[in-house]
């Protein structure tokens, strides 16, 4: 499985939980896939809960009185779902559900409004009205439904910036056959098998599966390939470097794009400043006009 760590819910409150990526089944060492049955969500959910629970009794982080307490709880605060099914093969699918997973916590699209004294109005997510924490509470009790939130300029930094994870920390794990150890072990045979098979000699070494053009259609989903005029798949011809800047002329000019620009205008000396010099008529409308810094933010 694949787990992907979150701290951060719809309206930027600290809402801890983990988005998991996980097959319906396991792989044997040999690499066979052997298929399981339907999780035990309940069983599932209670594994959880004390597998938290032990973490934050083993970190001083918690009393054992407080976790009795929490356990004779209706509503424990611990949850599984299950509700999210893919069909084998459907990487299209898999790719929007990782993109959602490693979310970021912030979207400028739910950003509706700022306002003159600075308050920032937050979207949520779905339209719909719901419960959300309560602003002003302790962070279990919830406010009246809504789908935004009011923030003062502090509160709304504060809220973001909580979701910053510490320097160094992995907000995705993997485990079981997806897990560094096993991609490793995985690598490192396949490498010894072509090493020992007299096929491999002299074959050239593999390209990178993850090439930058693939990295930007899953990314933006536009394929930079694609020709925007015709939509043929273009290729890469050459790489032009800065210092080339007579091969950029020559390629502008052979499309018809080149405009050849007149030397700069030497600049406006000391006496000249607060002088309006006004030389264009309509027949000379491709000449500069040089105005003072009032004049100009009076007519911006």
């Amino acid at each position: 499985m694949i787990a992907a760590i979150q701290t951060h819910g719809e309206l930027l409150h600290w809402h801890p939980h983990l988005h998991v990526l996980v097959t319906c089944g396991a792989f044997t060492p040999a690499g066979e896939f052997v298929k399981l049955p339907a999780l035990d969500l309940e069983r599932l959910e209670a594994a959880w809960q004390e597998g938290v629970f032990a973490l934050y009794l083993a970190e001083d982080k918690i009393e054992p009185e407080v976790v009795e307490n929490m356990r004779t709880w209706q509503h424990s605060g611990f949850s599984v779902d299950q509700s999210v099914l893919l069909p084998a093969g459907d990487r299209a699918g898999i790719e929007r559900l990782v993109q959602y997973m490693t979310r970021c916590p912030f979207s400028l699209s739910r950003l509706v409004k700022v306002s003159e004294s600075g308050q920032v109005v937050y979207k949520a997510e779905k339209h719909t009205c719901r419960a959300f924490p309560d602003q002003h509470g302790d962070g279990m009790q919830s406010g009246p439904k809504r789908n935004y939130q009011i923030l003062s300029p502090l509160d709304f930094l504060a809220e973001l910036t909580q979701h910053i994870p510490p320097q160094g920390a992995h907000l995705i794990r993997y485990y079981g056959w997806y897990s560094n150890k096993s991609r490793g072990m995985r690598k490192k045979a396949a490498a010894e098998a072509a090493a020992e098979s007299p096929a491999a000699e002299g074959a050239s070494p593999g390209r990178s599966s993850q090439s930058w053009a693939m990295l930007i259609k899953r990314v933006y989903e536009v394929d930079p390939f694609s020709c925007p005029e015709c939509g043929g798949q273009m290729a890469v011809v050459a790489f032009i470097e800065p210092p080339q800047a007579d091969v950029v002329e020559k390629i502008l000019q052979h499309c018809g794009l080149w405009r050849s620009s007149a030397p700069r205008a030497p600049p406006v000396t000391a006496h000249q400043e607060g002088m309006e010099v006004s030389r264009r008529s309509d027949s000379e409308s491709n000449e500069l006009t040089y105005i003072d810094m009032d004049t100009f933010l009076a007519n911006f």
